[in-house]
This record gives C-alpha cells, structure tokens and sequence, in this order.
C-alpha cells in the first residue's frame, strides 16, 4: 500500500462526498486505501458514504472525539507508506496523488509535503505554506501588520506572503487539510497531539517533525480546492474559543521556555485581547443557518 487517506467527517455528508469522488477520480499509478472516520455525525454521512463508496474504510466513534484524536485513529488502521490527511471539505485533482507521492519518493529526507491549496473564488489558501507562529510573527499576524505590508518578510513571518506561492521550497509547516506525511516520520515523531481538539495540531506536528530532522516541503505542482465555510456568519462560541486556545497550548509547548516572563505575558495577554476582539465581532455577524454544512471533522467548522 502507498498512501493511506484520511478523511475526518463530522456532519459534512455532501462535502465528504465530493472529496471522496475527486479521490476515486485518481489517476495514478500507486496504490491507495480510504480511510474515513466519522466524528458520530447526526446526518446520514455514514450510510451514504457506506453505499456510494463500498471500498472505503469507515471508523464510526460514538461521539466526536475531535480532529486530532479521529486523525491518530485513522493512522493506527493505516498500511501506506505514506498517511495523507485530507479534510473532507476539500477536491483534489485526479494528478495530485501521482504527483505528491512520486515527490515523496525522490526526496526521501522530507517528512512531510503539501500541495497549493486554493479557495473556491481561485485565490490563495494561505494557510497551505507557512513559517513557525513564534511571539514575533504572531504579533504581526495578529494585528494585521502583515497585511500592511504584504511583501516584507519581517512582517510576513507566518503566512510567507513574500514568497511566490507557484515555486516550491521548504517552509516550517503545513495545513492539515492536506499533509502527506512519511510512515517512518510518523513512527519517529508520533501522530498529532490530541491535547489540541482542533486548530494548531498541525502546527504542532510540523514543529515536532522539523525537530526530529526531516524537512517539510510546499511543492505546488498540483492544486487541490479547498472549501471553507462560513468566515462571513457568525460562528458558535466553541470554534472562536479552541482556535485562541491552540494559540496558547502551541506557545506554552514550544516557546514558554525560550523566552522570559514578560514575553510569555504578552502572548498571552494578546491572545486574550485578540479572542474578546474576535468574540465582540462574531456577535455583529449574522446566524450561521443550522443546515450549513461544515468543513472539518472536529466540529462544526475548521478554517
């Protein structure tokens, strides 16, 4: 087996659906297994999902147990030589899994590879090739200097905007909608840490794997497109909370130590300050409709 994918759904019937459709349209000349695991959706993900797509192997958890914990779950079942996470709000290409695993193998000493991901308007996903969230470019990130100057590198630590998003180069780590990641990296590192439910787990992988040695790869020489949901309605509190939460767990894992006591208090104080910004603006949006799907198996959405 060459590749393993995992597909985390979480009431996204229609969305899985697609992206298992774009998966089986594969042209390629490695093997590759389905693995789905589904997050106890409420909708009827699993039966359609069990009849469209008899090959595919489904993992049913009788509750959501989150995007990181549903991944390793997906990893444990894994034969490939290579784990693809995939989120279920994405379409692939039919060269992409021909493309990035032939890059794989000539490169043996990268531990983990992505793809340029776009959004469904043809821009960039920003998220698909970025640098390490160190308090520096954090900050930048956070209180919109980077995209003041969108071409400084100074400024633009973490999303990388200076760099021409159609050449490939390593860069410190992924997005977790779509990582190809090496078996003996896998075995090395571990799998993600389930102490993030969602958001930053694929930071932190990437963090841990640049660690242990092997290089991570932005190799856009195939696109997938990525769907996400739901950025101009007004999301539930849980997603606004476990995405600042991730920002905290990520630092006081990697960075607490690095740096002295008034560097850690400012983190955290911006982080505070950036979560009640976020939590004031969400109020002004209007509802997100119920019947909207969502774009991630951790829970109702995962931008």
């Amino acid at each position: 087996m060459d590749v393993s994918i995992l597909i985390v759904n979480y009431n996204t019937r229609q969305l899985t659906l697609d992206c298992l459709r774009s998966v089986f349209a594969s042209e390629t000349e490695f093997i590759y297994e389905v693995i789905v695991i589904d997050n106890d959706s409420k909708d009827d993900s699993v039966q359609a999902i069990r009849q469209e797509f008899p090959l595919v192997r489904l993992i049913e958890n009788t509750e959501n147990t989150g995007f990181a914990k549903a991944n390793n779950q997906g990893m444990a079942a894994a034969r490939g030589r290579y784990v693809l996470l995939l989120n279920s709000d994405t379409v692939i290409q039919p060269d992409t899994l021909q493309t990035m695993v032939a890059f794989m193998d000539r490169n043996p000493i990268t531990g983990a590879s992505g793809c340029k991901i776009i959004l469904p308007d043809g821009s960039l996903d920003k998220a698909c090739k970025r640098g390490f969230p160190t308090p520096s470019a954090s900050f930048y990130y956070a209180f919109g200097l980077s995209k003041l100057f969108p071409h400084h590198p100074r400024f633009n630590q973490y999303q990388l905007g200076f760099l021409d998003p159609d050449q490939e180069y390593p860069v410190d780590c992924l997005v977790g909608a779509f990582m190809l990641v090496r078996r003996e990296t896998i075995e090395q590192v571990g799998g993600l840490d389930e102490t993030f439910f969602m958001y930053g787990e694929d930071i932190d992988w990437c963090y841990r794997i640049k660690q242990a040695g092997w290089g991570i790869h932005y190799y856009p020489r195939t696109t997938i497109v990525h769907y996400k949901g739901g950025s101009a309605r007004r999301r539930p509190f849980k997603i606004i909370y476990e995405f600042h939460r991730a920002m905290i767990l990520f630092h006081r894992k990697h960075y607490r130590k690095k740096y002295n006591i008034l560097v850690n208090g400012a983190v955290y104080a911006g982080v505070g300050l950036k979560m009640l910004l976020a939590l004031l603006t969400n109020r002004l949006k209007p509802i997100r409709p119920a019947s909207m799907p969502s774009s991630s198996g951790g829970v109702e959405v995962k931008s």
